[in-house]
């Protein structure tokens, strides 16, 4: 219980000792604010030790008596998912306060930056261990206005600028998430979490949305709440906020990328067994999350900016950790958020160098476009292609016939498959763009990869959904409650399959100086697509001329009153 309260503790110590004392020793302080974030992983990882060994830590600061003016508890609740999250929001704050102390030296509002940081920190940690879903509103709440200060450069009008837009959008997804809770608190006579999810379990309750219209109880919470999530994690189309964002300063980006953006994919796993009781809910996530999926890796290759790339990229992923948590597969939503978080952190400080060194040297980075066929190995192209089609097609057939698993009476084994798949695919259709280095080191390299990620998503399968989730049927109701229709899940399966297998061709042609034979409307309709997600589908525009239209009307409204007054 004291590593637990210690976690969320450190970070303000942090705080004070930056904003305490001269400016003399402003530097040495800095400095030493980066030891108690380094004890606050400790401490997570200390609590998450325990919370897999003894069970979960409830903490009570407050409990109201009958007829408190407060009628919710205060105190944390902090389970196996809780303490996963500290863990990572620990290790990504220290990486990131570290990486800090030299990228803002001397830059004005040092301090405030720092202090900032910290308390960022500290809320993130409050949110994930909130032991009712009033507690993590409002550190959800705090998280949103800290958006707005820690863009840090409120004298530059396109930085001010997104800060309002940030600002504004999420509150489009706090009414939702409030209203959630007061329809939760109205349905099921509480907040607290473990109580909601029985209480959920065994209501009957519904609710009406127009005469004849009616919605079972957890559907209409669960949708509320997802609401809340697309805004906080830029789902669309309320995903605008989030490229406007990026004229915050760069470790400020990588925090947010790497854990504040994770806030939405947090409260769909954390009011995972709520969701597993609405199919609607599961569906309609899995459309969201693949749109946002496609849209935004879609606009990320069209983008000529490299912090607008990743944040489209981020985009793309955050509708991929949607769509996995809307196919029932919360548990690997989960492993996906964290192996994205310390990916983007990582990458997001790297841009800073990046674009330092481009613009001191402007042929930086050196780009090689090696055509010439004599670079292409057939030895490469037949390893990718047979590891990636032939290979998995021969575990499958030997796991559904010599082992007998029932592949085909569940779609939780089969989404998982698939996903491995996938995964080993991209990897190693990048390998093939090795050209310098000897053929039989790509081929090696290929087949490493794909016994990587075959280990690295067995794990996930296995150990990790066994150590968030230990009951298997809790995880069967999740993948029944979004399991698809079985014809449109075998044409998902299907197109995405041919996807690959033309990517291949289209590989194998390339490589010998050769193009797809393509009527002529495809070529421009291809061209009007790039033009089309290089300008974000024109979102941002029809945003700005909307507000236009509403400031004219004001104006017009305004100068009205006046001539009648």
């Amino acid at each position: 219980m004291t590593a637990a309260l210690l976690v969320p503790l450190c970070p303000l110590l942090t705080v004070l000792l930056v904003i305490a004392g001269n400016e003399s020793t402003r530097r040495l302080r800095v400095k030493i604010g980066a030891w108690p974030l380094a004890v606050a992983f400790l401490g997570a990882l200390f609590t998450l030790y325990v919370v897999a060994t003894s069970g979960p830590i409830s903490i009570r600061f407050y409990e109201p008596a009958e007829g408190s003016a407060l009628p919710v508890p205060i105190g944390f609740h902090i389970d196996r998912l809780s303490a996963v999250m500290m863990v990572l929001i620990s290790a990504i704050g220290t990486i990131i306060y570290t990486y800090s102390i030299d990228y803002m030296y001397q830059e004005p509002h040092e301090r405030r930056y720092f202090a900032m940081l910290g308390v960022a920190i500290c809320v993130l940690l409050c949110m994930v261990s909130s032991g009712n879903l009033m507690m993590l509103f409002v550190f959800w709440q705090i998280l949103g206005y800290l958006l707005y200060v820690l863009i840090h450069n409120h004298a530059h009008a396109g930085t001010l600028d997104g800060a309002f837009r940030t600002f504004t959008i999420l509150r489009v997804g706090d009414v939702a998430f409030l209203a959630a809770i007061a329809l939760a608190y109205s349905l099921y006579g509480t907040l607290e979490f473990p109580d909601i999810f029985a209480a959920a379990a065994q209501s009957t309750a519904t609710v009406s949305l127009l005469p004849g219209i009616e919605l079972n109880g957890a559907t209409a919470v669960s949708l509320l709440l997802f609401i809340g999530g697309m805004s906080k994690s830029a789902q669309f189309p309320f995903h605008i906020w989030l490229p406007r964002y990026l004229y915050a300063p760069t470790p400020v980006t990588a925090l947010l990328h790497a854990g504040i953006i994770n806030a939405g994919g947090f409260l769909i796993n954390r009011l995972a067994p709520l969701f597993g009781l609405s199919s609607t809910t599961l569906h309609i996530a899995f459309l969201i999350g693949t749109l946002t999926a496609v849209l935004g890796a879609s606009m990320m290759l069209a983008q000529n900016d490299i912090k607008n790339m990743l944040g489209f990229s981020t985009i793309g992923q955050m509708g991929y950790m949607v769509m996995e948590c809307g196919l029932g597969a919360f548990s690997l939503a989960v492993f996906h958020l964290i192996a994205h978080g310390l990916f983007k952190a990582t990458v997001f400080l790297n841009s800073g160098n990046v674009i330092g060194r481009a613009r001191e040297e402007p042929h930086f980075p050196h780009a090689k476009h090696d055509t010439d066929e004599h670079g292409y190995s057939p030895l490469t192209w037949f390893t990718g292609f047979f590891t990636t089609l032939v290979i998995p097609l021969l575990i499958l057939l030997l796991t559904h016939g010599v082992l007998h698993i029932p592949l085909l009476e569940t779609q939780g084994t089969v989404i998982f498959l698939f996903f491995i798949w996938v995964t080993s695919t991209q990897a190693i259709l990048t390998l093939t763009r090795l050209h310098a280095v000897a053929s039989w080191k790509v081929s090696a390299a290929m087949l490493l990869t794909l016994l990587f990620v075959v280990f690295v998503y067995l794990f996930a399968v296995e150990s990790f959904t066994a150590f968030l989730y230990p009951d298997p049927q809790e995880v069967a109701l999740y993948f029944k409650a979004a399991e698809l229709p079985g014809r449109l899940f075998d044409m998902m399966i299907g197109a995405a399959t041919l996807v690959i297998v033309i990517g291949w061709c289209y590989v194998y042609m390339t490589a010998h100086g050769r193009s797809l034979p393509l009527p002529t409307w495809i070529e421009s309709i291809r061209i009007k697509l790039y033009v089309l997600f290089l300008n974000r589908l024109y979102i941002d525009e029809g945003a700005q001329r909307l507000e236009e239209a509403r400031l004219s009307l004001l104006q017009r409204l305004e100068k009205h009153a006046e001539e009648r007054v």
